[in-house]
């Protein structure tokens, strides 16, 4: 026989059971009542599932030691991105229009004989510097039975022998060249400009020259001379670049590389253009918050850009100098994001 006092502790046991069971089903009932007049008799079997189901949900939690606290802060913690920054530089940015063409002359004059006859002698060779007045060549007139004496070419004007077609014993007329002379007016490149961006061009333009010959090298130039006409054919405007030609190390023939210098900005923010995100019509880059230096912040900021060349932007508003800013691992970030940084790359040039 079981003595009362053993009885004792599982009668108090089944009494709080039994009591929180009878307050968990007064509220229950008292939660359907209501809610049944509210929603209508015919949705009381599936409110009563779901008021079981919350019920058994809590019980469960309660007994795997999972209180409602734990939960929502496992819930609620805000994940960590990890991202790499870089810092915004300052300093001047410019905009170009790369062109491609061949060196010339910036004057050249080809030398013709007013007699026609033989040549019996040649004075100049090829690249000779000759002054205006100079002999080049030597044109016997003479005819069967008739003799004259020589005919002596000369150079109209100074300059260097960039060809010479005339050939020793060779019979000319007064309308095939002799030699030519390249002016000592300097080198230009004739440059074809694709119509939509004539609007950028205009006289004494600075350019930057560059050749397969002067690795490294970079020469100056500008524009001289704009044609007032479009080529219906090609839909482009020709330009020639004047070419500063120090040392002689240009030639004649070669072929040249050309940027233009369309605009020029000084002490502007820049920062790759890779940090930039456009959506829904806006432009915006998240920079890096250390108010909790343990736990750094991603902050969006709107900005403006501007002159945007070989993949670097300028920021013309919403960013200063030296600012750190995210440039990988963004498309996931929100404003205040949590972030890890990973890795710190190196700025931009600031020239």
């Amino acid at each position: 026989m079981t003595s009362r006092a053993e009885k004792k502790p599982f009668l108090l046991f089944y009494h709080a059971k039994t009591q929180r069971h009878k307050e968990n089903a007064v509220l229950r009932n008292y939660a359907l009542t209501l809610a049944s007049s509210c929603l209508g008799v015919r949705n009381l079997g599936i409110i009563f599932f779901i008021f079981i189901s919350f019920t058994g949900c809590q019980r469960i939690r309660e007994a795997y030691g999972g209180g409602q606290n734990d939960t929502e802060d496992q819930v609620l913690a805000a994940p960590v991105f990890a991202v790499n920054t870089i810092s915004a530089a300052g300093g001047p940015i410019q905009d170009y229009l790369a062109l491609s063409g061949d060196i010339t002359a910036s004057s050249a004059v080809d030398v013709f004989s007013d007699a026609a006859g033989r040549i019996n002698r040649i004075y100049v060779s090829m690249g000779s510097q000759v002054r205006r007045g100079d002999p080049i060549a030597a044109v016997d007139p003479s005819l069967p039975g008739m003799e004259y004496l020589a005919h002596i070419v000369r150079a109209p004007v100074a300059g260097t022998i960039v060809a010479l077609p005339a050939q020793l014993g060779m019979t000319i007329n007064q309308a095939i060249p002799l030699a030519r002379i390249s002016g000592t007016g300097g080198l230009e490149i004739r440059l074809n400009v694709a119509e939509r961006f004539i609007s950028r061009i205009s006289l004494n333009q600075s350019c930057e020259i560059t050749v397969d010959a002067w690795p490294g090298e970079v020469f100056r130039g500008s524009v001289s001379e704009m044609s007032p006409t479009v080529d219906t054919m090609t839909r482009t405007m020709e330009i020639k670049v004047a070419v500063d030609n120090p040392g002689a190390m240009l030639r004649a023939g070669m072929f040249a590389r050309a940027r233009i210098i369309t605009e020029h900005r000084e002490d502007v923010v820049k920062i790759p253009v890779g940090a930039m995100i456009s959506r829904f019509g806006e432009q915006y880059i998240f920079t890096v918050d250390y108010s909790d230096p343990e736990a750094p912040l991603a902050i969006r900021r709107n900005i403006i850009p501007g002159i945007i060349i070989d993949g670097i932007m300028e920021v013309r508003q919403g960013l200063r100098p030296n600012e750190e800013v995210v440039i990988r691992g963004m498309s996931l970030l929100e404003d205040r994001s949590r972030i890890n940084i990973v890795e710190r790359l190196a700025p931009v040039s600031a020239n």
